[in-house]
């Protein structure tokens, strides 16, 4: 980050401080040459004004668009969250508010909508935390802004590698998005350096020996589809090609003829029900291929079989997904899904619960520091453990990432996800400048 200097002399910068006169606080003169670097600067303070007894947790979601239903329940999860508390942490009283950061001009996240969010939330003296996004490409547009003002920012859905950690993504990545040279950026979920190998784990399981892989061009999709070929041909699963493709065509028809040729034993395609994985699976079927179709969990929601139609999908479709579905969870977690279910009379999206748990973390991080200076809530959630919770006992590591590393996949059956297997596994992250390691970890 640049700071822009006022002036251009040593005499200019004396002479002007002359006139300041003895007893105001004193200035400090940038000249060229001397800037702190961004690691040695200090985290700015929380902004001034606001009530002092108030606190607002908020959260950054695509409300508009097919994305609704999940999202709904990863709201849902939060104000459950909220409401355990009574609305009050410490001194504080609590104040939740359900940001959209999607238009209709786009039907999805919109990235002028998300920075407008950010700098939103960062001007509020009473935000004390950032719940979201749902979309890695929007993280990448928040994380900076949130950092640069040491404001907490929990996602319950990104698993991008590039935005945690150093080797997994492009080369300037997360430093990127760390322009305070400290953590701000937490998730929840596991990142996709282990979905990505989860899925060629559980292709191979299922007797997959052929892929071809697509994605949706964009920063999640092709991330994991990256990794998944990276990974796959360990697993002895062979890549028979992979390229990207318009998530907003019509229809791939010609497409899957051309990969109907190859064969495959599976489809896997990186990209969410909203980039059009819906279609993809439609097209399998009316080209007459026998592969299946493989997606990471930004399918792993009801709008893709509803997009896809269930006769497409039933026993076609397999998703993986960070940790387990809703239905196989045990203790509190299941305890979650059943407060879920009463009082929301549905089922949670398999997100549901991991907006509940980025919002528990938020508050209990603000009980134990009984502060809203940011800096101070940033630093204590470096160290934050949870013990017994919604997901286990887990803690965040210097990345700023859960160190929950189970899988889980789930086929569709009469229209209705169903678990079939765990998955995944430890991986850890590289040294900074080196490629991420493909292939099964040490057992």
């Amino acid at each position: 980050m640049q700071r822009r200097t006022f002036f251009h002399t040593a005499a200019t910068a004396l002479a002007l401080l002359a006139t300041l006169g003895c007893g105001k606080k004193p200035v400090e003169v940038l000249v060229p040459g001397t800037e702190k670097p961004p690691e040695l600067a200090a985290a700015p303070s929380s902004p001034a004004g606001g009530a002092p007894n108030v606190v607002k947790i908020v959260s950054s979601l695509p409300r508009t668009g097919s994305a609704n239903a999940q999202t709904t329940t990863i709201v849902n999860g939060i104000k459950m969250a909220v409401e355990e508390t009574g609305g009050k942490v410490g001194p504080f009283t609590v104040v939740y508010e359900d940001w959209d950061d999607a238009s209709a001009k786009k039907g999805d996240w919109d990235p002028e909508v998300e920075a407008a969010n950010a700098d939103k939330a960062v001007n509020d003296p009473n935000v004390v935390a950032y719940l979201g996004t749902y979309n890695s490409g929007a993280a990448k547009i928040a994380m900076p802004i949130l950092n640069k003002a040491a404001l907490v920012m929990i996602s319950p859905a990104n698993t991008y590698t590039g935005l945690t950690k150093p080797g997994m993504g492009e080369p300037n990545e997360p430093a990127v998005y760390r322009p305070s040279g400290k953590v701000s950026y937490f998730r929840v979920v596991p990142a996709d350096d282990i979905q990505g190998r989860a899925g060629a784990e559980w292709m191979q399981k299922m007797g997959g020996k052929t892929a071809y892989v697509l994605d949706d061009r964009g920063l999640y999709g092709k991330g994991i589809a990256d990794v998944f070929e990276a990974n796959a041909e360990s697993y002895g699963v062979k890549v028979l090609g992979h390229e990207g493709m318009d998530p907003k065509a019509q229809e791939y028809r010609s497409l899957m003829t051309k990969i109907k040729a190859l064969d495959p034993d599976f489809v896997f395609y990186g990209g969410t029900t909203q980039t059009n994985a819906g279609q993809i699976a439609k097209d399998i079927i009316a080209v007459g291929m026998r592969a299946k179709l493989m997606a990471p969990d930004g399918c792993r929601e009801d709008a893709f079989i509803n997009a896809a139609g269930q006769e497409n999908v039933n026993g076609r479709a397999f998703i993986t997904f960070g940790g387990v579905p809703p239905e196989q969870m045990v203790g509190k977690g299941k305890e979650f899904v059943d407060s879920y279910r009463a009082k929301y009379g549905g089922e949670p999206e398999a997100y549901a619960v991991y907006g509940y748990v980025a919002a528990k973390v938020a508050l209990e991080v603000l009980g134990q520091v009984g502060s809203k200076d940011r800096e101070t809530i940033r630093a204590a959630m470096e160290k934050y453990e949870a013990k017994g919770g919604a997901l286990g006992s887990w803690k965040f590591d210097a990345n700023g990432d859960t160190t929950l590393t189970t899988m889980s996949g789930s086929g569709v059956e009469a229209g209705k996800f169903k678990f079939a297997a765990l998955l995944g596994g430890a991986v850890e992250a590289p040294a900074a400048g080196t490629a991420p390691a493909a292939g099964p970890a040490a057992p």
